[in-house]
């Protein structure tokens, strides 16, 4: 604690300090400031690290340095109007002195027309808005007047307003400028041209002895092209060696007169500009044409072409020609083909077929050898003047381009023609089909001249039909073949041939002709020029005469008999018919042969009642097709006896077997690529298989016991078969038991597979969706028993069995008999009531018994524990009441 009273002084005094060394600043530019008679003097004053308001006010006072009394006198303010004195009064009321404010803490005095007597001192003073005073308040500065000692004019040597020149003369302007001041100053000449609104600068001396080129004369003024001298006589010499157009205009002298301040810093007093004069620039006339407007020429000769160019300039000039070529007389110079070039050296650009000659100065001829078709188009010539600069380079002073001349190069085309010749011709389809395009009587074919070929076929139609013409191949130049459409994928296959056998023949085969090929084919020979760039140009088509392609046609005929070899046979004995074939109007055709056999509507395996049992394709192939029967895999034969008979054996026949039999007969003919073609199907007469029997015959009937059940019950159906006629042992009889369902009344559905039972014991169940089951067994030789076990929806329905009887013959051979189906039993499922509710009643009662007693249980718990306040009763001081004759 001592420590720090002892420090305060001291602290105390080093604010003082700082505050003494940061007060209010007032300040203008360091004296004398120089300045010129008549012009406009600007003096700033501005004042820094000050309190109080931003916009600080501004007070200027003058005195006269011859004055004895120096006395200030005030001239102007920025917040009192009545602070000018009557000396001034005049000058600052008309505007001659003005306060100029810069911004909240600058000024500027402004004398518009300064006089001698305005030398002296002149004082700036801001009143002060701080709260202490600290710094300076005012700042003084002196002004001298010196008289206008600058002379700008214009040299007597050219004294025209305006100048005429050619593009690319040299010119000169000259300008005076001299000063007599009294003091030490220094001039800054400026040349300036105008060609519209605005001044710019083209080059400059400076106060400093400097030279400065304007931004659009900096390439020019380091080539040397413009220049500024300084001459005898205060004479400044603008020199330009070279007009261009853009130098026309008007030109002016701009003389600035510098002095340099107390400071060192150079400050502009006065300026002064003279108008020299105008200077138009005509440009270079140059005219040019082509001697030739319009040129045919034959392929093969010579392009003779001369260009001429005049002018209207003298002197010394070099031309630069250049050729061009275009397809188009509307395309531009930039998308136009140079041909040959020659420069203002005469130094030609090299080429084999195309040679350029300086015939005079102004004449250059164009010669194209051996022109092709390629060559017709326009040509151009474009001329260029260069001159030459002092510094030795070449200014570009016109260029024009001659009109177009047009130039038609005469193809020699080759004369010839063409004959198409059809050297193999089907007689059936399939048949091969030659064709030869041969050019014929050909003239001015010389080795620059190709042959290619397109072939075209048409489809014949009516006479009042458009004919359409489908291209099946072309040639390109380079004999590239181009398939169409129409035969890509057969001539990829190999079914479509074209070749060129020899130098004048071109070849289409068709491998197998078929019918959409029937119509008419020619050919179309394309002759080719090559030209000077190894390209190939297109000259002339020729087409053949069309050749018809089509032969004569019949149907197809088949006919197929079936015939019964054995006319009376029994179950077990062996079947056989045959099936003789015959064609006509079919190639060396070949046959494939379906064995179909029609059964009973009620044989599960076919619905549409045709079986297809063994079929022999055109190969001799044999293969079974809906022959299911495993005892008898080897049972029925399809054997080829003859080339138009076949013969069918079925062993073991059962009496399932009965039915209608036939030959379904395919006739094939070649198809193209070694292919087999379906020509036409035949079908046979039916050969009827129908035993003869007084064997036993079988009935089957369903029963239950109960055909109305709940829910989860069991239904039992049991399926009866009796036997009429023959008595036969239980052992000489087995069956093939299967049960189906429609889960409907009217039995307007499909049957749905329940289960089986086969004559082996074999036990087959349909997949089930429900949680319901079936179950299958065999109570008795002739009654099986089929179980549902917790029926459901889904089993309602009428239910019968489909049984297979099979019986044993005295030879020991089992026979399968004609299935018998039952009549339909109607199984109902109905919903218990009480059982169905009986679980979800005695689950509410019991979750609502519970909540109750929870409910209960949690409202005793809360009002014993959670809610109970102990009242403590106030008690009461029990005082008799004085009687009102003691009081």
């Amino acid at each position: 604690m001592g420590h720090r009273g002892e420090d305060a002084p001291l602290l105390l005094l080093l604010l003082s300090l700082f505050a003494s060394c940061h007060g209010r600043i007032v300040k203008v530019p360091a004296g004398p400031l120089v300045r010129v008679e008549s012009t406009e003097v600007v003096i700033p004053c501005n004042v820094s690290q000050y309190e109080g308001p931003s916009e600080q006010n501004f007070d200027w006072e003058f005195s006269r340095i011859s004055a004895p009394d120096s006395r200030f006198v005030q001239v102007v303010s920025t917040w009192d109007p009545w602070f000018t004195s009557q000396e001034y009064k005049d000058r600052v009321d008309g505007k001659e002195i003005t306060l100029r404010r810069n911004s909240n803490n600058s000024v500027e005095l402004v004398i518009g027309n300064i006089r001698p007597a305005d030398q002296g001192m002149y004082r700036c003073t801001t009143p002060s808005t701080d709260s202490v005073v600290q710094g300076n308040y005012n700042a003084v500065v002196e002004v001298k007047v010196i008289a206008d000692g600058l002379t700008v004019g214009r040299s007597t040597a050219r004294s025209t307003s305006t100048w005429n020149l050619s593009e690319g003369d040299a010119f000169q302007l000259r300008c005076s400028a001299s000063t007599n001041s009294s003091e030490h100053t220094h001039l800054h000449v400026s040349w300036e041209f105008r060609n519209g609104f605005a001044w710019q600068e083209i080059l400059s001396l400076t106060h400093e002895g400097k030279f400065q080129p304007g931004s659009e004369y900096n390439e020019r003024y380091i080539s040397g092209d413009v220049r500024l001298d300084a001459m005898a006589n205060d004479i400044y010499r603008l020199s330009v060696s070279q007009a261009l157009p853009t130098d026309e205009g008007a030109y002016r002298c701009r003389v600035s007169e510098w002095v340099k301040g107390a400071d060192a810093s150079w400050q502009k007093i006065q300026e002064k500009a003279v108008d020299i004069t105008n200077v138009v620039v005509q440009p270079t006339a140059l005219g040019v044409f082509i001697t030739k407007s319009n040129v045919s020429v034959t392929e093969g000769d010579s392009l003779d072409l001369t260009c001429n160019f005049t002018t209207d300039r003298s002197g010394i000039f070099q031309a630069e020609v250049r050729w061009y070529f275009s397809e188009s007389p509307d395309s531009t110079m930039a998308e136009a083909q140079v041909l040959l070039s020659a420069d203002r050296d005469s130094v030609v650009s090299d080429s084999t077929l195309i040679s350029l000659s300086h015939v005079d100065r102004s004449s250059y001829h164009l010669l194209v050898r051996d022109v092709s078709t390629e060559d017709s188009g326009y040509y151009y010539c474009q001329a260029t003047l260069w001159v030459p600069q002092h510094n030795g380079s070449w200014h570009k002073v016109a260029e024009r381009t001659s009109v177009p001349v047009t130039v038609e190069v005469l193809a020699l085309e080759p004369t010839y023609h063409v004959f198409l010749n059809a050297t193999k011709t089907p007689k059936y389809a399939e048949d091969p089909t030659e064709l030869e395009c041969r050019i014929t009587e050909a003239q001015n074919t010389e080795t620059n001249v190709r042959f290619t070929v397109s072939w075209y076929y048409r489809l014949p139609m009516r006479s009042d039909e458009v004919v359409k013409d489908e291209l099946l191949a072309t040639m390109d130049a380079d004999w590239t073949l181009v398939v169409g459409d129409r035969s890509k994928q057969r001539a990829q296959n190999g079914e479509i041939i074209f070749s060129k056998p020899t130098v004048d023949t071109f070849r289409l085969r068709i491998q197998w002709t078929s019918e959409a090929d029937r119509g008419d084919y020619y050919c179309v020979i394309s002759s080719w020029s090559r030209q000077r760039n190894n390209s190939w140009i297109k000259i002339k088509d020729v087409a053949s005469v069309p050749v018809s392609i089509l032969w004569s046609t019949q149907d197809y005929m088949l006919t197929v008999e079936a015939v019964k070899l054995k006319p009376f046979f029994m179950a077990g004995h062996t079947f056989e018919m045959t099936c003789k074939v015959s064609s006509q109007n079919i190639k060396t055709p070949r046959y494939s042969v379906l064995i179909t056999a029609e059964k009973h509507l009620n044989d599960r395996s076919t619905p549409n009642g045709t079986t297809r049992i063994i079929s022999l394709n055109q190969d001799s192939v044999v293969r079974r097709e809906d022959w299911t029967d495993q005892e008898r895999v080897d049972g029925v034969v399809l054997e080829k006896v003859q080339e138009n008979e076949f013969r069918y054996r079925m062993y073991q026949t059962q009496i399932s077997d009965a039915g209608l039999y036939r030959c379904v007969v395919t006739a094939w003919s070649p198809g193209g690529g070694g292919m087999w073609r379906e020509a036409v199907n035949g079908l046979s007469n039916p050969i009827q298989i129908d035993f003869q029997t007084s064997g036993p015959v079988f009935n089957v009937s369903v029963e239950s016991h109960k055909t109305t059940v709940y829910r989860g019950e069991l239904v039992k159906l049991d399926c009866i078969i009796s036997i009429a006629g023959t008595v036969l042992s239980p052992d000489d009889m087995s069956f093939d038991v299967s049960w189906f369902a429609m889960h409907s009344i009217a039995m307007d559905r499909d049957p749905v597979f329940l289960a089986s039972l086969d004559r082996k014991g074999i036990v087959t169940q349909a997949k089930r969706n429900g949680s319901s089951d079936v179950s299958l067994e065999r109570i008795s030789p002739m009654e099986f028993r089929l179980r549902i076990h917790g029926c459901e929806d889904q089993d309602f329905g009428n239910h019968y069995c489909l049984v297979t009887p099979w019986v044993r013959s005295t030879a020991g051979i089992w026979q399968q008999e004609m299935e018998v189906k039952s009549k339909p039993i109607l199984v109902t499922v109905k919903m218990d009531v009480l059982n169905a509710f009986k679980f979800p009643l005695l689950i509410g009662i019991g979750l609502s018994t519970i909540i109750g007693l929870l409910s209960c249980l949690i409202g005793y718990c809360s009002s014993r524990w959670c809610c109970k306040k102990e009242v403590q009763e106030t008690r009461r001081e029990r005082r008799r009441l004085m009687s009102m004759e003691m009081d």
